[in-house]
């Protein structure tokens, strides 16, 4: 059930009016529902169901402090891709022994870190890498748990710029090849060899991409063991879609972690996941107000206050967003609109072609925007990035304050 509702006219956030957090906090506003982000992780949870595993969050999709207090109180663990998200997952409160750290350009500086605090997992992308962390593991004098990042060459059918798990994706160790690593890595005096990781690309709406990988993963797992390698944990990364317009399938989380774990049955391995925008983009939305209408003859434009420095996903990634108004009105001028931003970039537009009855002052949410939206954000054009408020049935509150113009250039000097 989504978190947001039409409740007397008006679009709410659990039991808030977006109306009302508009007219107190301004716009563009991120508003993220905490119950929403709590029952997705639970579904998670309940996939495993008995089964020994660990449900990382991947840091990434959404960063703020409270989101991640929030999963962390839930008993969630955390994928990181550097010591700066490492420290958030510190500094809110998440255990460093449920960490795994993935990312094919790791300092030695963040392994260092990372393996003083004892972190669960290194998710190993490249022999160099692994050769770099011995170094390091060997100055502390410990060894560090080590996952190689598998490529398993499966096509994860979405789009090029999220697919991850071909040979010509830059992540990863070609599967053709990695059982020589996970040989050379076994001799290795401070190295712990404890898993296999694969993350086959995002927005995955079928389940048959991730049994295809697992099954293969699987492959490799008895040629280890056969030579006496035998792991403790396979990680199949996140990936799992979200519903972002009618025409998407709604992907059941509960029963696409169900038939990994089937996979999984017969054998001594825990399940390892990273999901991060199947938990909290249905979970977010971004407010805006609209500027002015404008009509060229061809195209009807409603200039709204957020653009993409605010919200990429759409000039990035194409990606189709749904807009809502938050009031609905039918006195308004009926068109198709292009919700544009102020930002000086023809590829500036949040959605395009929507129909929708607008005046000049009305507030818009665009859905879905709780994952890979605030984090993405920009001062460009000199704009400082939206507050983000969290809500929790009748209350709200401001977890990250809306940037002031000084804080752009509070860091820089005239050079004088």
């Amino acid at each position: 059930m989504s978190a947001f509702t039409y409740q007397q006219d008006q679009l709410y956030v659990e039991n808030v009016s977006l109306t009302e957090l508009a007219e107190t906090h301004g716009t563009p506003l991120y508003v993220y529902s905490k119950s929403a982000i709590e029952q997705q992780f639970d579904a998670y949870q309940q996939g495993l169901g008995g089964h020994d595993g660990l449900i990382c969050f991947a840091v990434k999709a959404n960063s703020n402090l409270a989101v991640l207090n929030c999963l962390a109180k839930r008993g969630a663990g955390f994928d990181i891709v550097s010591q700066g998200e490492l420290e958030r997952v510190i500094a809110a409160g998440g255990d460093a022994s449920k960490i795994v750290f993935s990312g094919v350009a790791k300092q030695a500086k963040e392994m260092e870190r990372a393996l003083e605090l004892g972190i669960h997992c290194f998710n190993v992308e490249s022999d160099e890498e692994l050769d770099r962390l011995n170094d390091v593991a060997a100055k502390l004098n410990v060894k560090a748990p080590v996952s190689f990042r598998v490529n398993p060459d499966v096509d994860a059918q979405t789009h090029p710029y999220i697919s991850t798990g071909l040979r010509e994706n830059k992540f990863g160790i070609d599967i053709r090849t990695v059982k020589a690593t996970y040989q050379r890595a076994a001799q290795m005096s401070h190295i712990n060899v404890v898993g296999m990781d694969c993350h086959i690309g995002s927005q995955l709406l079928e389940a048959q991409p991730f049994e295809d990988a697992i099954d293969r993963l699987l492959t490799l797992v008895d040629e280890l063991s056969a030579i006496g390698i035998n792991l403790k944990h396979i990680d199949m990364g996140g990936g799992i879609g979200v519903k972002y317009s009618e025409d998407d399938i709604e992907p059941n989380v509960t029963q696409y972690i169900q038939k990994l774990v089937n996979h999984l049955k017969s054998r001594n391995l825990a399940l390892v996941l990273e999901p991060g925008r199947s938990i909290v983009a249905n979970a977010g939305v971004l407010v805006s107000r609209v500027e002015y209408l404008k009509d060229n003859g061809e195209h009807h434009f409603a200039i709204i206050d957020g653009g993409m420095n605010d919200l990429i996903r759409p000039a990035l990634y194409q990606a189709w967003m749904e807009i809502k108004p938050v009031q609905p009105r039918s006195d308004g001028k009926e068109a198709y609109w292009d919700f544009v931003g102020p930002i000086c970039e023809t590829g500036d537009f949040l959605g395009k072609n929507r129909k929708m009855s607008l005046k000049s002052g009305d507030l818009i949410a665009v859905m879905s925007a709780g994952a890979y939206s605030f984090v993405m954000a920009s001062n460009y054009n000199t704009r400082g990035r939206p507050a983000e408020i969290l809500v929790s049935d009748r209350e709200a509150k401001v977890v990250r304050q809306r940037e002031q113009l000084s804080d752009l250039w509070a860091l820089e000097s005239l050079g004088e």
